[in-house]
């Protein structure tokens, strides 16, 4: 169906693709792998018209075709399904569809067929919902839908299950599963390499631009996958050394807080202890209150009352972020553009924003006028490089020169570098891939043996069971009882992300929670 012929990519000095070869079958799941900054972005980009090869050629069904545009894609054949959903939350599933569609009806036609589409391929959608109104999953089946009513003979999938229970995960396979009987190609892009050994057929492997490799990935296993993506093993992570159960650092007392926009979440009565030496997991879906959790634990929205946010004993509800971490707490928040980091300042410049008040004496010269000591924050930027593995054109790179896996490296580092005692971490390897994810979150589990409390918010149950001791359930602004991650299935957790805070063994932690769903 598409045939990729040295098809290359240069940005300045950046060799983004490197005379890649691709070759895609008709109803065949094709995986494609490799680490953050290995090419797959801007190999996808270039199929989908969003950028334009610098050489190479694409042949589609046979004959060479230039895509100049995304529409151009669309009329060949090619959808795409991004990982970031491009949707208007104020407008019903039919009005977000019918935008999208090049050739669209009437409303009520495009609702009509929307319904019946995704009634076909299980994907049951209300056309006259409001997106804002849809959990994740049901967004991401829009985005599908979407997609279908186009009619692609190919379609790009870019980390399809990063928002999704397990239950929902399921369904999606399935619905990749009748595509393909029906000879419709899929490109997936994931992390999650035991899905991909699962569904895909073939898996090609991209590093530093290049393909290294294609191969059968139900012949591989997860580990033999990883080591081609990075060319080397990766070093499982351990959590045998927390312990866990010192005294308490971190708690929430019946913590609620109102929505601070029509679209965000308002958290009720939500509390939670975590002790010294523990890694906390709290589990949910994208949109049930993760970033206003964040928030109100950061600093960054204060509480309503002082008491119901508690810090090493010091009611803190009131406290902005750097009072927070002058006595010792640290926070990575989950976009790391923007928020975690300014892309047009250097590392050093971004390690100086963070720490000016918790490492005052050693950043800042005392004078007249109060000035960085540049080589001090330069030198402290480079030891976080260092240690976290940072790879990077130069020793003080601007954080946009980074990729998306480094500079969640560099973030998550510039905060463990300070030891702090007090940890919390949104996403901490959303969008990284395998080696990336192995070194922060053994990172995490570092700092907890070390007796510091950490809390990971996370979507990804894998990352939970790997390195929590406990687990709780966030779920409409809600947040179950914390249990240990021991007595915890992932059948049971996804069950709990859904809103079933009553499934079979959790009605302990959910109860009277049933009048929230």
């Amino acid at each position: 169906m598409l045939v990729v012929d040295d098809l290359s990519k240069q940005f300045g000095s950046l060799k983004a693709c490197d005379k890649i070869a691709l070759d895609i079958l008709s109803g065949e799941i094709h995986a494609l792998l490799g680490e953050n900054g290995a090419g797959k972005s801007t190999l996808v980009k270039m199929l989908y018209g969003v950028l334009d090869p610098g050489d190479g050629a694409i042949f589609w069904q046979g004959r060479p075709v230039s895509i100049e545009n995304p529409k151009a894609a669309r009329e060949l054949g090619i959808g795409m399904v991004f990982q970031h959903f491009s949707l208007f939350e104020s407008l019903t599933v039919a009005e977000n569809i019918a935008l999208a569609l090049d050739h669209a009806g009437s409303l009520d036609e495009v609702a009509t067929s929307a319904r019946d589409l995704s009634r076909s391929y299980g994907l049951p959608l209300d056309p006259d919902m409001h997106i804002a109104d849809l959990s994740v999953g049901e967004r991401q089946r829009v985005e599908i839908v979407r997609t279908l009513l186009q009619d692609p003979k190919l379609i790009i999938l870019d980390e399809p299950t990063s928002v999704l229970t397990p239950q929902e995960s399921e369904g999606l396979f399935e619905t990749l599963e009748k595509l393909r009987s029906e000879g419709r190609a899929i490109l997936y892009i994931s992390h999650r390499l035991e899905e991909v050994r699962r569904i895909c057929d073939r898996a090609t492997v991209l590093r530093n631009g290049r393909v290294t490799g294609t191969c059968d990935p139900r012949a591989e296993t997860a580990v033999s996958l990883a080591r081609m993506m990075v060319g080397s093993d990766v070093k499982p992570v351990s959590a045998a050394a927390i312990h866990g159960g010192g005294e308490i650092r971190i708690e929430l007392d019946a913590l609620s807080l109102p929505a601070r926009s029509p679209f965000a979440v308002s958290l009720k009565d939500v509390s939670l202890v975590v002790h010294a030496g523990d890694i906390l997991g709290i589990a949910g879906v994208a949109g049930n209150g993760q970033n206003e959790l964040f928030d109100v634990l950061s600093g960054e929205v204060r509480a309503r009352v002082p008491q119901s946010v508690r810090l090493f004993g010091h009611n803190v509800g009131r406290t902005g972020i750097s009072g927070r971490r002058l006595i010792g707490a640290a926070f990575v928040p989950e976009e790391r553009n923007g928020h975690g980091a300014v892309g047009d300042l250097h590392l050093s410049q971004n390690l100086v924003l963070s720490r000016h008040r918790s490492d005052s004496k050693a950043l800042l010269a005392w004078g007249p006028i109060k000035r960085i000591r540049g080589p001090v924050a330069k030198a402290m930027s480079r030891a976080v490089m260092e240690a976290m593995d940072v790879r990077a054109p130069n020793d003080d790179p601007l954080a946009n020169a980074l990729s998306g896996g480094n500079l969640q490296k560099f973030i998550v580092g510039r905060e463990l570098d300070r030891q702090p005692q007090v940890l919390v971490v949104n996403q901490p390897t959303w969008g990284v891939d395998a080696g990336a994810a192995s070194r922060i979150r053994q990172a995490l589990i570092d700092l907890a043996a070390q007796g510091s409390a950490v809390i990971v918010i996370s979507q990804d149950l894998d990352e939970i069971f790997e390195i929590a001791s406990r687990v709780a359930v966030l779920s409409h602004g809600r947040l179950s009882r914390d249990e240990a991650i021991a007595d915890m299935t992932r059948e049971r957790i996804g069950l709990m992300m859904g809103g079933l805070f009553d499934a079979p063994g959790a009605h302990h932690a959910g109860e009277g929670l049933s009048d929230a769903h």
